[in-house]
């Protein structure tokens, strides 16, 4: 994909879907996003999108396509929550722009998911309860602030324990029969 494509990916995002395809499981809505953007994931992961990053908008494409399209591609596996540390990275160096106020609520909001997907209680603190709380944000805060209630407790998502391979503690499987 070349820079202009980059529009692409927030098009598809921000108009083509409906904020209910954002976080709501849908196979087929996973299986169109492979098809139309596997290759731009496969491109993101390795780090050859690095040419997005001049722009807030391209540093935006390219979290949603490691943070949200790797979600979508690899549901249910190891590889789904890999390109975590790289878009948490991004969102970091994007935060420290002043471009960020040129975009729109939702856009920031994509831009800051990292932050609330991130399994550090330091990030958690730090970042994610300060940037949901931003004006327009509201709607956000209340998962951001679950997000961070879950960390606090256990030091990392329990429902990710068995697609990551790890040993989930009493406590942590009662927490997920509550949430079903």
């Amino acid at each position: 994909m070349e820079d202009s494509q980059f529009e692409g990916v927030l098009y598809f995002w921000f108009e083509e879907l409906s904020k209910k395809d954002w976080f709501s499981p849908d196979f087929t809505l996973d299986q169109l996003i492979r098809e139309r953007f596997g290759d731009t994931v496969k491109k993101a992961k390795a780090g050859e999108l690095y040419h997005w990053r001049s722009s807030i908008r391209g540093r935006l494409a390219e979290i949603i396509v490691l943070d949200q399209f790797s979600r979508n591609i690899y549901r249910d596996n190891l590889e789904s929550f890999a390109s975590d540390d790289m878009a948490l990275t991004l969102a970091q160096e994007a935060i420290k722009s002043n471009d960020v106020s040129a975009l729109t609520n939702s856009e920031k909001s994509f831009l800051y998911m990292p932050f609330m997907h991130s399994e550090s209680l330091l990030i958690q603190e730090n970042f994610s309860m300060k940037l949901f709380q931003e004006e327009g944000l509201e709607k956000r805060y209340k998962y951001a602030k679950e997000h961070y209630e879950t960390i606090k407790k256990f030091g990392r998502f329990p429902y990710r324990n068995k697609i990551l391979g790890r040993k989930s503690t009493v406590e942590e499987l009662d927490y997920l029969k509550e949430k079903k």
